[in-house]
């Protein structure tokens, strides 16, 4: 049996999968990848010591990975010493990860868990607070499963999501670009986001119709502000549920009329001609404390 490189075979880490490990995973498993779960597996050794090596991970680290699929990423995450634990939605590929990965890294198995569950309805993590959150993330769920998690586990420090390449360039947005929006704003709550590669469809089976993009981040406190996320990013949504409008517009329905606006956005120092485009987490943390002010 052949593997993703010449030293995967020593007893230094796991052994990496390659084009014929997956798909003699897939064929032992009966697997056939949908597009509804966005199952894209990896099948080249070489992108995921990239993404790990991104990611920055470490022994000390505990790995939250979402969607570990046929355990590409999970046997190379485990190469670092970290302890991981996988979340995977579909029960045929949780049930076959834990052999997977005796078979892969049999040194390792007692750092490894797999959750077999929906990333987007977890609620808690088994064992140690995770550290870091690695993930290949299917491209219709990627933002909301890595804005709840960031939300779910405050404990996450750093890490490193594969997501469709336009919304790694949304993600990693800053104010004033063409791509900035709603997901660049709420990431920017929970941490400083960057684009760190780009992959190509080639290194997936079955290859998507889309490139992806690789994005970092690291954790940084929200901004100091006396009203709740949630009042924060309902001004967020409504700053650009009319892009091109400006905020004394958008933002009239929260405040109930036009003059509260105009009295939240003076108090917050914005001005009431201003974009939401042009605002970074900061600035909408400044409006939702002042429209709380206007409408007490």
């Amino acid at each position: 049996m052949t593997s993703g490189g010449p030293d995967d075979h020593t007893s230094a880490g796991p052994r990496l999968l390659g084009p014929a490990e997956v798909r003699l995973l897939a064929d032992r498993l009966g697997l056939r990848p949908t597009k509804q779960r966005g199952q894209n597996f990896v099948i080249d050794a070489n992108t995921v010591r990239r993404i790990v090596r991104a990611s920055g991970v470490t022994a000390d680290d505990v790995v939250l990975e979402v969607g570990p699929g046929l355990g590409s990423l999970t046997l190379a995450l485990l190469g670092t010493g970290a302890r991981v634990v996988a979340v995977e939605v579909d029960p045929l590929l949780a049930d076959a990860l834990p052999g997977t990965v005796a078979t892969y890294a049999p040194g390792c198995a007692e750092r490894f868990e797999v959750v077999a569950a929906d990333a987007m309805r977890v609620t808690d993590v088994p064992g140690p607070p995770p550290t870091a959150l690695v993930a290949n993330l299917p491209y219709n769920v990627a933002v909301p499963v890595l804005l709840h998690l960031l939300a779910l586990l405050p404990g996450l420090r750093h890490g490193l999501v594969m997501v469709q390449a336009e919304v790694a360039d949304r993600l990693a947005a800053g104010p004033g670009s063409r791509t900035y929006g709603v997901p660049s704003v709420k990431a920017a709550w929970f941490a400083d986001v960057r684009r760190a590669g780009s992959v190509g469809r080639t290194v997936f089976w079955p290859a998507p119709n889309v490139d992806s993009g690789l994005v970092a981040w690291t954790h940084r406190d929200p901004p100091v502000t006396d009203v709740s996320r949630e009042q924060v990013f309902a001004v967020v949504d409504a700053a650009f549920a009319q892009r091109r409008k400006t905020l004394r517009s958008t933002l009239k329905p929260l405040a109930g009329s036009a003059e509260a606006v105009d009295a939240a956005l003076a108090d917050a120092g914005v001005a009431s001609s201003a974009r939401g485009e042009a605002l970074g987490v900061e600035d909408f943390a400044r409006i939702a404390s002042a429209l709380q002010r206007v409408r007490a």
